[in-house]
Protein backbone atom coordinates (compact mmCIF):
# COMPACT_ATOMS: atom_id res chain seq x y z
CA UNK A 1 0.00 0.00 0.00
CA UNK A 2 0.46 3.29 -0.39
CA UNK A 3 0.18 6.56 1.24
CA UNK A 4 -0.73 8.98 -1.41
CA UNK A 5 -1.17 12.97 -0.38
CA UNK A 6 -4.14 14.96 -1.87
CA UNK A 7 -3.95 18.38 -3.23
CA UNK A 8 -7.60 19.86 -4.11
CA UNK A 9 -7.19 23.03 -6.21
CA UNK A 10 -10.01 26.06 -5.85
CA UNK A 11 -9.25 29.20 -8.01
CA UNK A 12 -5.45 27.94 -8.11
CA UNK A 13 -4.88 27.66 -4.54
CA UNK A 14 -4.95 24.40 -2.79
CA UNK A 15 -7.62 24.17 -0.26
CA UNK A 16 -10.03 21.72 1.82
CA UNK A 17 -13.60 21.56 2.10
CA UNK A 18 -15.59 19.78 4.69
CA UNK A 19 -17.91 17.30 3.71
CA UNK A 20 -17.90 18.17 0.69
CA UNK A 21 -19.32 21.79 1.15
CA UNK A 22 -18.09 24.22 -1.21
CA UNK A 23 -19.19 27.36 1.25
CA UNK A 24 -16.95 25.63 3.86
CA UNK A 25 -13.29 25.63 2.56
CA UNK A 26 -10.20 26.43 4.05
CA UNK A 27 -6.92 27.36 1.96
CA UNK A 28 -3.43 25.64 3.15
CA UNK A 29 -1.59 26.99 -0.04
CA UNK A 30 -1.62 30.13 -2.54
CA UNK A 31 1.72 27.78 -4.35
CA UNK A 32 0.06 24.42 -4.68
CA UNK A 33 3.38 23.44 -6.91
CA UNK A 34 5.45 24.30 -3.86
CA UNK A 35 3.30 21.80 -1.71
CA UNK A 36 3.57 19.02 -4.48
CA UNK A 37 7.19 19.77 -4.10
CA UNK A 38 7.39 19.23 -0.65
CA UNK A 39 5.48 16.16 -0.19
CA UNK A 40 7.83 14.64 -2.97
CA UNK A 41 10.76 15.77 -0.94
CA UNK A 42 8.68 13.80 1.96
CA UNK A 43 8.88 10.39 -0.11
CA UNK A 44 5.34 10.49 -1.18
CA UNK A 45 5.38 8.24 -4.42
CA UNK A 46 1.92 9.20 -5.74
CA UNK A 47 0.25 12.57 -5.66
CA UNK A 48 -3.60 13.14 -5.64
CA UNK A 49 -5.15 15.88 -7.21
CA UNK A 50 -8.41 17.23 -7.35
CA UNK A 51 -9.59 20.13 -9.80
CA UNK A 52 -12.74 21.10 -7.26
CA UNK A 53 -13.84 24.13 -9.56
CA UNK A 54 -13.85 21.65 -12.75
CA UNK A 55 -15.77 18.72 -10.75
CA UNK A 56 -18.41 21.27 -9.98
CA UNK A 57 -18.58 22.56 -13.65
CA UNK A 58 -17.18 20.15 -15.61
CA UNK A 59 -14.13 22.24 -16.93
CA UNK A 60 -10.88 22.06 -16.44
CA UNK A 61 -10.60 25.17 -14.54
CA UNK A 62 -7.40 25.11 -12.83
CA UNK A 63 -5.25 22.95 -15.91
CA UNK A 64 -2.50 25.69 -15.17
CA UNK A 65 -1.77 25.08 -11.74
CA UNK A 66 -2.17 20.96 -12.94
CA UNK A 67 0.71 22.03 -15.33
CA UNK A 68 2.72 24.03 -12.74
CA UNK A 69 2.43 20.90 -10.75
CA UNK A 70 3.43 18.50 -13.47
CA UNK A 71 6.53 20.49 -14.58
CA UNK A 72 7.61 20.75 -10.59
CA UNK A 73 7.51 17.40 -9.34
CA UNK A 74 9.06 13.73 -10.86
CA UNK A 75 6.48 11.65 -9.28
CA UNK A 76 3.48 10.36 -10.67
CA UNK A 77 0.02 12.64 -10.49
CA UNK A 78 -2.97 11.13 -10.76
CA UNK A 79 -5.91 14.08 -11.50
CA UNK A 80 -9.64 14.41 -11.41
CA UNK A 81 -12.14 16.86 -11.40
CA UNK A 82 -14.47 17.87 -14.50
CA UNK A 83 -12.81 14.70 -16.60
CA UNK A 84 -16.19 14.15 -19.08
CA UNK A 85 -15.08 13.87 -22.36
CA UNK A 86 -12.16 12.00 -24.29
CA UNK A 87 -10.81 15.71 -25.54
CA UNK A 88 -9.67 16.39 -21.32
CA UNK A 89 -8.60 12.81 -20.50
CA UNK A 90 -6.06 12.84 -23.87
CA UNK A 91 -5.12 16.79 -22.93
CA UNK A 92 -4.40 15.10 -19.13
CA UNK A 93 -2.89 12.07 -20.27
CA UNK A 94 -1.14 12.41 -23.92
CA UNK A 95 -0.40 16.16 -23.65
CA UNK A 96 0.24 17.25 -20.00
CA UNK A 97 2.25 13.93 -18.50
CA UNK A 98 -0.10 13.19 -15.63
CA UNK A 99 0.11 9.51 -15.03
CA UNK A 100 -3.72 8.46 -14.67
CA UNK A 101 -7.11 10.23 -14.96
CA UNK A 102 -10.07 9.67 -11.71
CA UNK A 103 -13.67 9.79 -14.10
CA UNK A 104 -16.25 10.29 -11.70
CA UNK A 105 -19.44 11.64 -12.66
CA UNK A 106 -18.65 10.62 -16.68
CA UNK A 107 -18.52 7.02 -15.25
CA UNK A 108 -21.80 6.75 -13.97
CA UNK A 109 -23.75 9.53 -16.40
CA UNK A 110 -22.21 7.93 -19.72
CA UNK A 111 -20.86 4.58 -19.19
CA UNK A 112 -19.68 3.49 -22.84
CA UNK A 113 -17.35 6.71 -22.42
CA UNK A 114 -16.16 4.91 -19.39
CA UNK A 115 -15.40 1.87 -22.14
CA UNK A 116 -13.71 3.72 -24.67
CA UNK A 117 -11.46 5.20 -22.31
CA UNK A 118 -10.64 1.75 -20.97
CA UNK A 119 -10.07 0.30 -24.40
CA UNK A 120 -7.83 3.25 -25.23
CA UNK A 121 -5.74 3.82 -22.21
CA UNK A 122 -5.70 0.81 -19.97
CA UNK A 123 -7.05 0.06 -16.32
CA UNK A 124 -3.75 1.29 -15.28
CA UNK A 125 -4.78 5.04 -16.61
CA UNK A 126 -8.12 5.12 -16.05
CA UNK A 127 -9.62 4.95 -12.41
CA UNK A 128 -12.73 5.52 -11.41
CA UNK A 129 -14.24 7.66 -8.10
CA UNK A 130 -17.07 6.48 -6.44
CA UNK A 131 -17.90 9.15 -4.06
CA UNK A 132 -20.55 7.82 -1.50
CA UNK A 133 -23.35 9.41 0.29
CA UNK A 134 -25.99 7.84 2.56
CA UNK A 135 -25.43 4.57 0.49
CA UNK A 136 -25.63 6.25 -3.12
CA UNK A 137 -23.06 7.69 -5.35
CA UNK A 138 -22.82 11.81 -5.86
CA UNK A 139 -21.74 13.15 -8.66
CA UNK A 140 -20.82 16.70 -10.04
CA UNK A 141 -18.66 17.53 -7.37
CA UNK A 142 -20.29 15.76 -4.91
CA UNK A 143 -23.59 18.40 -5.25
CA UNK A 144 -26.04 15.71 -7.21
CA UNK A 145 -27.03 12.43 -5.77
CA UNK A 146 -28.05 9.12 -7.93
CA UNK A 147 -30.74 6.74 -6.94
CA UNK A 148 -27.85 4.18 -7.89
CA UNK A 149 -26.08 1.90 -4.39
CA UNK A 150 -22.60 2.28 -4.75
CA UNK A 151 -22.02 -2.07 -4.22
CA UNK A 152 -24.14 -2.13 -7.42
CA UNK A 153 -22.27 0.67 -9.08
CA UNK A 154 -18.77 -1.14 -8.31
CA UNK A 155 -20.12 -4.43 -9.26
CA UNK A 156 -20.97 -3.01 -12.70
CA UNK A 157 -17.11 -1.21 -12.91
CA UNK A 158 -15.66 -4.66 -12.16
CA UNK A 159 -17.55 -6.22 -15.10
CA UNK A 160 -16.34 -3.03 -17.45
CA UNK A 161 -12.74 -4.13 -16.73
CA UNK A 162 -12.18 -1.31 -14.05
CA UNK A 163 -9.27 -2.57 -11.54
CA UNK A 164 -8.77 0.63 -9.24
CA UNK A 165 -11.14 2.94 -7.73
CA UNK A 166 -11.03 5.66 -5.35
CA UNK A 167 -13.65 5.34 -2.80
CA UNK A 168 -15.14 8.52 -0.82
CA UNK A 169 -17.42 8.73 2.09
CA UNK A 170 -18.47 12.65 1.86
CA UNK A 171 -19.98 11.95 5.14
CA UNK A 172 -16.01 11.34 6.59
CA UNK A 173 -14.13 13.88 4.15
CA UNK A 174 -12.51 16.84 5.88
CA UNK A 175 -13.85 15.48 9.12
CA UNK A 176 -10.60 14.30 10.96
CA UNK A 177 -13.16 11.30 12.36
CA UNK A 178 -11.28 8.54 10.85
CA UNK A 179 -12.33 6.31 7.52
CA UNK A 180 -15.24 4.35 6.59
CA UNK A 181 -13.55 1.01 7.13
CA UNK A 182 -16.87 -1.09 6.68
CA UNK A 183 -17.64 0.29 3.47
CA UNK A 184 -13.96 -0.95 2.04
CA UNK A 185 -14.64 -3.90 4.04
CA UNK A 186 -18.16 -4.50 2.00
CA UNK A 187 -16.29 -3.71 -1.04
CA UNK A 188 -13.61 -5.98 -0.46
CA UNK A 189 -15.92 -8.67 0.49
CA UNK A 190 -18.36 -8.02 -2.76
CA UNK A 191 -15.53 -7.38 -5.49
CA UNK A 192 -12.09 -7.51 -6.81
CA UNK A 193 -11.86 -3.78 -7.44
CA UNK A 194 -7.88 -2.66 -5.92
CA UNK A 195 -9.65 0.10 -3.69
CA UNK A 196 -7.76 3.52 -2.30
CA UNK A 197 -9.11 4.64 0.74
CA UNK A 198 -10.38 8.29 1.11
CA UNK A 199 -11.98 10.28 3.36
CA UNK A 200 -11.69 10.43 6.90
CA UNK A 201 -8.50 9.75 7.71
CA UNK A 202 -7.39 11.04 10.77
CA UNK A 203 -3.86 10.02 11.88
CA UNK A 204 -1.03 7.51 11.49
CA UNK A 205 -3.35 4.41 12.86
CA UNK A 206 -5.76 5.42 10.24
CA UNK A 207 -3.37 4.99 7.60
CA UNK A 208 -1.48 1.41 9.29
CA UNK A 209 -5.14 0.45 9.46
CA UNK A 210 -5.88 0.63 5.85
CA UNK A 211 -2.56 -1.21 5.38
CA UNK A 212 -2.95 -4.14 7.30
CA UNK A 213 -6.45 -4.51 6.04
CA UNK A 214 -4.77 -4.56 2.35
CA UNK A 215 -6.07 -1.59 0.52
CA UNK A 216 -4.39 -0.43 -2.55
CA UNK A 217 -3.48 3.41 -1.24
CA UNK A 218 -4.44 5.90 1.45
CA UNK A 219 -5.30 9.01 0.44
CA UNK A 220 -4.34 11.96 2.82
CA UNK A 221 -5.43 15.33 3.06
CA UNK A 222 -7.04 17.16 6.15
CA UNK A 223 -4.74 15.07 8.51
CA UNK A 224 -1.56 16.51 7.22
CA UNK A 225 -2.76 19.97 6.90
CA UNK A 226 -4.04 20.37 10.39
CA UNK A 227 -0.57 19.05 11.40
CA UNK A 228 -2.52 15.48 12.76
CA UNK A 229 0.12 13.04 10.83
CA UNK A 230 3.69 13.31 10.32
CA UNK A 231 3.82 12.52 6.33
CA UNK A 232 7.84 11.64 6.08
CA UNK A 233 7.47 9.84 9.23
CA UNK A 234 4.32 7.05 8.09
CA UNK A 235 5.60 7.05 4.66
CA UNK A 236 9.06 5.79 6.50
CA UNK A 237 7.68 3.05 8.26
CA UNK A 238 6.00 1.18 5.68
CA UNK A 239 7.92 -1.39 3.81
CA UNK A 240 9.84 -0.07 1.15
CA UNK A 241 8.70 -2.69 -1.14
CA UNK A 242 5.35 -0.93 -1.38
CA UNK A 243 5.21 0.45 -4.80
CA UNK A 244 2.91 3.11 -7.09
CA UNK A 245 -0.49 1.50 -7.73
Amino acid sequence: MIIIPAIDLKNGEAVRLYKGDYQQKTVYSSSPEMLAQAFENMGAMYLHVVDLDGAKDGMTTNIETIKKIRNTISIPIEVGGGIRDARTVSLYLDKIGINRVILGTAAIQNPDFLKAMLKQYGAQKIVVGVDIKDGYVSTSGWLVQTQVHYLDFLKTLEKMGVQYVICTDISKDGTLQGPSFDIYQQIKDTTSLRCIVSGGVKDRNDVLEAYRQGYEGCIVGKAYYEGKIDLKEVIECLPKESSPV
